[in-house]
């Protein structure tokens, strides 16, 4: 359970190199010492890496396989976590970009990236769900997207699925209502990460570090969700009032 100053005992990240969820694990550290399990692919070239890094801020680390589309073998990822005890903040922060106009015209590709970005973090959340129902405490982390908001052409596949992840995640939060846990869903806009580098930077972009710290002071203000950049919040919503003829001459 996390502290008065915000220490979390037990901190998961599911997508155990992902830079965002990193970053918002060292920004937990920053209040004190916890044990963190990472869960990721196991040829992963970068795990351990990460390891090395979390555990040279004082973190006491695991580091369990886990592979988003093997579906069958979540609950035993999950159940693996939880024997280090209860888990104070869960992160949901796996997935994948790919070339978006390639994803459209290949039948494999596309439902590939649907399940690693929607059908993986609904089957994630459903156990993560069951386990902080059950030990009455602490937040799920679902890191979702802008482009999740109002599905664009440039990008569609991948928003379809961020658009499903958002609304999954949200209701999991209204599911919770009354138990003692929490859900918050963190929508950061582009952020300046290896998987956008060939992208550039686009209006708006941020850094890691400024995911972090506003998604830990969301944790402990006990938000349900949060736009990183606060001007996306009225472009978000400025965007549902754009009918589809004018927002596809849209420059983006």
């Amino acid at each position: 359970m996390l502290n008065a100053v915000g220490q979390a005992q037990h901190i998961l990240l599911l997508g155990g190199t992902s830079e965002i969820g990193l970053g918002v694990v060292s920004e937990f550290l920053q209040r004190g010492p916890a044990k963190v399990t990472l869960a990721a692919r196991p040829e992963s070239p970068r795990i351990a890496q990460a390891k090395d890094d979390l555990e040279s801020r004082g973190a006491d680390v695991e580091v369990l396989d886990f592979d988003a589309t093997d579906f069958d073998s979540h609950p035993d990822v999950i159940n693996k976590a939880w024997a280090r005890g209860d888990v104070d903040v869960a992160i949901v922060a796996f997935g994948t970009l790919g070339d978006q106009e390639e994803l459209w015209q290949n039948h494999d590709k596309a439902v590939a990236s649907a399940q690693t970005n929607y059908t993986a973090p609904v089957s994630v959340g459903v156990l993560l769900g069951e386990k902080f129902k059950h030990q009455g405490h602490g937040t799920i982390i679902a890191m979702s997207s802008v482009a999740g908001m109002r599905v664009r052409r440039s990008n569609f596949v991948y928003g379809a699925s961020k658009a499903g992840v958002d609304g999954f995640y949200i209701n999991l939060g209204e599911a919770l209502r009354g138990t003692g846990a929490n859900v918050l869903v963190v929508r950061p806009g582009q952020v300046r990460t290896k998987m956008s580098a060939e992208a550039g930077d686009a209006p708006l972009t941020v850094n890691v570090s400024d995911v972090a710290e506003a998604t830990v002071k969301a944790v402990l203000d006990g938000k349900q969700s949060i736009f990183v950049h606060p001007l996306f919040e009225y472009v978000s919503l400025a965007f549902k009032f754009i009918p589809q003829a004018i927002f596809r001459k849209l420059p983006f």
